[in-house]
């Protein structure tokens, strides 16, 4: 332990040591005060009001005030997307406005915009009425009615260069022109009523006529022929132009009825022509001069919209601001004078300085003749977790956080995780050719991240130029994996010059050339890309990368189990480091260091031992002869230490830690060996009372099923995890075989004819197999694999992720949050 303790305690890898404190803030200086504490951002306010609701907090008023004029911000937003309006997202420099300026002000502009859509809307209803009108004059007088009219002359009959023309039988001709004849004056007269309406309502409503009337009435009908927008919706719909004939004014009522029910509109059609003519002269213009209505009012909508465009991202800002001071006053309480609020949170240690500043700033710029005090306060509760990060290592303790926000000062994996993580992603993924494509991708994503950032993109650009940096150290670590595999899309690279083994598993025709082959130095860098394509290259391979996997993963949980020491000891819990620390160590490197200590002399001796039949039979019988399997002197005896060993580390793991805690409870309420506890120097009988309940609550029964659940777990662990590691083997082989597969099966196989577009085929289907699948799919599997052994096989190992995250009151955090 004497070397342990030498080390260093590793406190710059945790997290910021955090202090409890209460603000006493005049009433008069409270907002001024909290608006400079947003705009620092390092102090997380308690919130002291959880038992109230909204309703019944202090501020709801000014709460609600703001509420309504992001809801008048959002209004103007919309229109202005609407209106198809750009706004200006560098605001025009105007002088600065209090909030009730800018409140009368958004009221003016909202009740402005609210009475010209009202008076946009009634005209444009209008407009679409009047265009039905002029199509019901068109259908009905040119193509219905005319036909009846054989005096007319063509003059008279065309009202427009397109006319419907539908022919009447002689039945109906003559009907059509005994109404006419006798005008629409008599009660006995065949009179008509003409309209307009949806071409899917109409054999309905033709059917509708018919029964009402006993079929006493003649029913006529002309499509559109283009779609129609209709005056209450405002949508473009199919309709029909419709002419009901009939005779009586009981049976009109009935068709007036029925028209309003289907929601037909009837327009008035006279019988003579020059009326007819007369009316759409009259109808054409006032289309017209709603046209010009119309446009300029829209002009004059557009110039109020770009006014409050200029604006309005200044606006936006300064509501939420407003509103974010409010909600946080809303989490202070008044003291018993009234005069003052009590405000609670955490703040990092090194801020204090800088919050002492802006309180006495906000004293000063407010008037107040009081200043504001704050204070350190003594607290139970766990401190939240805040590490400084920046654009480098946001996105690796993202993915840390991701699976737990580390406790109060719990050591921090994201720090190993910068080389870990894209490390066993590049043993996964490495070919230093697809390296090169990733790191081509991240270097766009670098090289353009403020043009990138100032835009909206989608989730998956969003998530990849999130992690551009892990991008970037993966194709880097990549590219070096694969200059070891000398991989180079899969293709052997003679990056090194010849072979080593020039000769080897080609056919020769001299027996005696193929019976001395002659072996020169060995490969100077990485994998001799001469097992490429023999029969030993699967075998030799497998053996290589398996074997390494089990010596990076024996590595990666030593680390993590040396982790949960520095925990350990920099929380002073000694307990840990005896009855966990030191026995999961022996545990683990009795067997599985041992395996990985057998790989490295099996590799540097050239033996040939059978490592399976080792570690089998080291369980099965120990005290065997382990005959061409041994690989130096003493390993029978040292086999049989290391697996007592093991077998000791495990009840040691179980047993001593819940009675020696059961002991020192037990103590502790006696008084007698308070000190070992070291979390308080207080008497118990002046603790609070919330601490001496935590201390009653020690439940043995709970604390030894704990303590046997960590231990079992931990020992099945040391097995499934070292078993875990070989999805680098798996993984990657499986990359190197399918590309491989491409390249052999799809690239070559087409270069081999002479066909220009069967060797252009085969490029591009190669190229679109190598980006789809071996660049973005593998890319997936390998980042999730890599995700899987730092989560589970590393982490669980000294990393509990209970704790949660410090979230200060800061302005800067408000463009990205949603109302």
């Amino acid at each position: 332990m004497g070397v342990f303790d030498r080390l260093p305690p590793m406190d710059h890898l945790r997290s910021e040591k955090m202090c409890f404190v209460q603000l006493i803030i005049p009433a008069e200086s409270a907002r001024v005060a909290v608006t400079y504490l947003g705009e620092l951002g390092l102090l997380q306010f308690k919130d002291l009001n959880e038992d109230k609701s909204p309703f019944q907090r202090i501020f709801v008023n000014q709460v609600k005030r703001c509420a309504e004029m992001a809801r008048k911000l959002r209004f103007f937003s919309d229109q202005i997307n609407k209106a198809g309006v750009r706004s200006s997202v560098r605001p025009a420099l105007e002088p600065d406005i209090d909030l009730e300026e800018l409140e009368a002000r958004l009221g003016e502009h909202e009740h402005e915009l609210l009475e010209m859509n009202t008076n946009s809307d009634k005209l444009q209803q209008t407009y679409n009425e009047l265009l039905e009108f002029k199509l019901v004059l068109t259908k009905v007088a040119g193509g219905i009615l005319a036909s009846s009219h054989n005096h007319a002359t063509s003059a008279e009959r065309e009202l427009d260069e397109n006319v419907y023309d539908r022919e009447v039988d002689e039945g109906n001709a003559y009907l059509l022109e005994q109404g006419v004849h006798q005008g629409s004056s008599g009660n006995s007269g065949v009179r008509f009523v003409s309209g307009i309406i949806l071409k899917s309502k109409a054999l309905a409503f033709e059917r509708m006529l018919f029964r009402a009337t006993r079929g006493n009435m003649l029913f006529n009908q002309a499509p559109a022929g283009e779609p129609v927008t209709d005056p209450i919706s405002g949508e473009e719909v199919e309709k029909t132009v419709f002419v009901v004939f009939f005779s009586g004014e009981q049976a009109k009522a009935k068709i007036l009825k029925i028209c309003d029910s289907f929601g037909a509109s009837c327009y008035p059609v006279p019988e003579e022509m020059i009326k007819q003519r007369q009316i759409f002269n009259e109808v054409s213009a006032r289309l017209s001069d709603l046209e010009v209505t119309l446009d300029a009012g829209i002009q004059h909508r557009n110039k109020a919209l770009e006014t409050v465009g200029s604006q309005l991202w200044r606006w936006t800002i300064m509501v939420k601001k407003e509103k974010a001071v409010y909600d946080t006053l809303n989490m202070l309480n008044f003291d018993v004078t009234k005069k003052c609020l009590v405000g609670e949170g955490w703040c990092p240690i090194f801020a204090k300085s800088q919050i002492k500043d802006c309180l006495q700033r906000a004293t000063f710029h407010s008037n107040s003749q009081v200043g504001i005090i704050f204070h350190e306060m003594d607290t139970l509760e766990s401190p939240p977790t805040y590490f400084r990060t920046d654009k480098f290592t946001n996105a690796f303790q993202e993915i840390v956080d991701a699976y737990g926000v580390a406790r109060y000062q719990e050591a921090n994996p994201a720090v190993y995780s910068v080389v870990t993580f894209p490390f066993l992603f590049a043993v996964m993924f490495g070919d230093w050719g697809h390296g090169i494509c990733l790191l081509l991708g991240a270097l766009v994503l670098i090289l353009c991240e403020k043009k990138l950032s100032s835009q909206k993109l989608g989730s998956f650009m969003e998530m990849a130029f999130g992690g551009r940096y892990v991008i970037l150290l993966m194709a880097i670590f990549s590219i070096y994996c694969g200059l070891i595999y000398n991989e180079f899309f899969s293709v052997p690279f003679h990056i090194f010059g010849k072979s080593a083994y020039e000769c080897r598993e080609k056919s020769c025709s001299d027996a005696h050339t193929a019976g001395l082959i002659k072996v020169r130095d060995p490969y100077p860098f990485g994998v001799d890309p001469s097992w490429r394509g023999s029969r030993s290259e699967l075998p030799f391979l497998n053996s290589l990368k398996m074997k390494m996997s089990i010596l990076m993963g024996v590595a990666q949980m030593n680390l993590g189990i040396v982790l949960s020491y520095f925990d350990a000891r920099f929380h002073g819990n000694a307990l840990d480091i005896r009855y966990q620390f030191i026995p999961q160590m022996i545990f683990l490197n009795s067997l599985f260091g041992y395996l990985a200590l057998l790989i490295l002399i099996k590799w540097c001796t050239g033996s040939q031992a059978d490592l399976y039949h080792v570690m089998i039979y080291m369980f099965l019988d120990p005290a065997g002869d382990l005959g061409e399997n041994q690989l130096f002197w003493g390993q029978k005896e040292l086999q049989i230490l290391l697996l007592l060993m093991a077998l000791v580390a495990v009840p040691w793991m179980l047993f001593p830690k819940p009675f020696i805690l059961k002991k020192l409870h037990k103590e502790r309420f006696q008084g007698h060996t308070y000190r070992f506890l070291g979390t308080s120097e207080m008497d118990p009988d002046s603790e609070p009372d919330s601490a001496r309940a935590r201390h009653d609550d020690f439940n043995f029964g709970e604390v030894f099923v704990h303590q046997m659940i960590h231990s079992i777990e931990f020992v099945l662990g040391a097995v499934s995890n070292t078993a875990s590691y070989l999805r680098l083997w798996a993984l990657s082989l499986a990359h190197s075989e399918l590309s491989t597969v491409f390249y052999e099966k799809l690239l070559l196989l087409a270069w081999g004819y002479d066909s220009l577009i069967v060797k252009s085929a085969g490029l591009v289907v190669f190229a679109f197999a190598t980006a789809f699948i071996l660049l973005m799919m593998e890319t997936l599997s390998a980042f999730l694999h890599a995700l899987r052994l730092h989560w589970v096989e590393f982490m669980n190992k000294f990393y509990h992720g209970d704790g949660y995250k410090f979230k200060p009151f800061s302005f800067a955090l408000l463009a990205d949050d949603e109302d």
